[in-house]
């Protein structure tokens, strides 16, 4: 079984993909840049800010799968600068609060638009405390 997981809770995907994609109980996630749901630019354009509007965005399209933070097994973060990262753990973890997945921050010289930080995610439905 494969499904299309849409929310307009997440931006709507600017290009030929889907905002997540279940198949049985996996769910992926795509890459969310720190775009808020009606485009509208973030009031802060921070590190730290644009983090928090990605991994919302990540959550939000987990949610529309019926899931939870507890569901998340890996979590890839693209971030821009390599000095941001401690600011992305701090994010991170007050968003994720006691899920734990797997997780890989790549450090990358630039990402689609100007922004500083990417997100994608693996979620098993069901599978979270």
């Amino acid at each position: 079984m494969r499904k299309i997981i849409e929310t307009d809770k997440a931006p709507a995907p600017a290009g030929a993909y889907s905002q997540g994609v279940q198949a049985g109980q996996t769910l992926y996630i795509s890459g969310q840049l720190p775009i808020r749901p009606d485009k509208a630019p973030l009031d802060d354009m921070g590190f730290a800010a644009q983090a928090r509007q990605a991994i919302a965005n990540m959550l939000a399209v987990l949610d529309a799968a019926g899931g939870s933070p507890a569901d998340l097994v890996r979590v890839t973060a693209y971030i821009c600068g390599v000095e941001n990262w401690p600011a992305f753990n701090e994010v991170y973890g007050a968003m994720l609060g006691d899920a734990r997945p797997a997780r890989t921050v790549v450090p990358v010289a630039e990402l689609h638009y100007g922004y500083l930080v990417e997100v994608d995610a693996v979620a098993m439905l069901g599978q979270g405390g």
